[in-house]
């Protein structure tokens, strides 16, 4: 080509599209869709629904479908992105059950502007999500961590233990309020969780020897209404839990029984790695820890080097339960390979415990879901005493 010859312009966009990419930002009260179609061009086009009207969502698919075989003589699939949020799985399910290919994405692992301050509206949120996936169907590596949708099934399965969670937390803080307004008063000693609390709130005195006031006890018996009601339902929650964990007769153990046999790994505790993390396929150890957020995030810049430790970035609920089971683990299993290993490197206390012991539970982790999976038995670990038989 001549040097003083006219250059082709450069489309910014891929417009030679063999589908058409769909973006969706979902709110409450509408639901913006970002399209962008073969034949059309570069530009995007922007068309609302309001929100949860799937019929709308999908007269406006039926509609793109349309005007893109009338562009170019042939029908096109259409793949749909949105953001993991609020609205869950449900979007994602009943488009793939019309046959529409759907991806949900990690908002956090899409690549954004680095600048101070940088606008963001729905539109423009919308056009970064369309150019994601274009580049994630192109096969481009690191563009962006789709979420794996978890069954129906698995996802009400994880209910259980997440309920009783709330629960727990929603006893403390009654607990705790009983508790500081009897401290206000000079009384000590008195647990709400024991038996005979209502008995021995008859008995209680003030500091200065006077009964309760009528309206500070009426206020404590309708606290004590109300923690019954949990203590009620936290009972009926893990009854729930502990009914997941049996197998039925003539079946195998199921892979939260066999956590619940390792000494140090209690029914909650077993029944949280199961329905959090460890019912998930995986391909390797790499995987495992970066679905609970234990996988190491490295700093490496010409002469810098150095850890910033866990990236946080998987499942909070399992890497809790991963750093509290770590420390249970060298109290229970004080022989197994994993406690000896923490030994070995643990010299100093304070800050090198602390940061030797999310390592554990990473490679705990992982050791549980080798034996979940494939019955590799940790070394050294000790299993729970089966009650005998007569």
């Amino acid at each position: 080509m001549p040097e003083d010859a006219p250059r082709p312009a450069q489309a910014a966009i891929r417009t030679d599209l063999g589908a058409i990419f769909v973006s969706l930002e979902l709110s409450r009260r509408a639901w913006l869709i970002t399209s962008l179609s073969p034949g059309g061009g570069e530009k995007m086009s922007k068309h609302s629904v309001r929100a949860s009207d799937v019929s709308g969502l999908l007269r406006r698919f039926a509609e793109l479908r349309g005007k893109a075989a009338a562009r170019a003589g042939r029908d096109f699939p259409i793949i749909v992105i949105q953001e993991a949020g609020l609205d869950g799985f449900w979007i994602h399910r009943v488009l793939q059950s019309e046959g529409i290919e759907s991806h949900v994405v990690d908002a956090a692992s899409i690549l954004t502007s680095r600048r101070r301050r940088r606008a963001k509206t729905d539109r423009i949120d919308g056009e970064t999500l369309v150019r994601t996936l274009m580049a994630f169907k192109r096969g481009e590596p690191r563009v962006c961590s789709m979420a794996s949708a978890p069954t129906p099934q698995e996802e009400d399965r994880r209910r259980v233990c997440r309920e009783r969670r709330t629960l727990v937390g929603e006893r403390v803080t009654h607990v705790n309020r009983i508790k500081g307004l009897l401290f206000a008063q000079g009384v000590f000693g008195y647990e709400p969780l024991r038996k005979g609390r209502r008995e021995r709130l008859e008995d209680l005195r003030t500091g200065d020897g006077r009964p309760l006031p009528v309206h500070l006890k009426a206020q404590i018996i309708r606290e004590l209404d109300r923690l019954e009601v949990l203590l009620e339902q936290l009972k009926s929650v893990e009854a729930e839990r502990d009914a997941m964990l049996k197998p039925a007769t003539d079946e195998a153990a199921s892979p939260a029984a066999m956590l619940a046999q390792l000494k140090g790994i209690g029914p909650q505790t077993a029944a949280v790695l199961w329905s959090e993390g460890l019912f998930r396929q995986f391909d390797n150890r790499r995987q495992v820890a970066a679905y609970a957020g234990l996988a190491p995030t490295p700093w490496q810049s010409g002469s810098i080097d150095h850890e910033q430790g866990v990236s946080k970035a998987g499942n909070p609920r399992l890497r809790t339960t991963m750093v509290e089971l770590a420390w249970l683990w060298l109290k229970n299993q004080p022989t197994s390979a994993l406690s000896l290993w923490f030994h070995e490197r643990v010299r100093l206390g304070g800050r090198m415990r602390k940061t030797i012991i999310v390592a554990l539970a990473r490679k705990l982790l992982i050791a549980l879901w080798r034996y979940t999976t494939a019955g590799v038995v940790i070394e050294g670990a000790v299993m729970k005493a089966v009650p005998a038989t007569i």
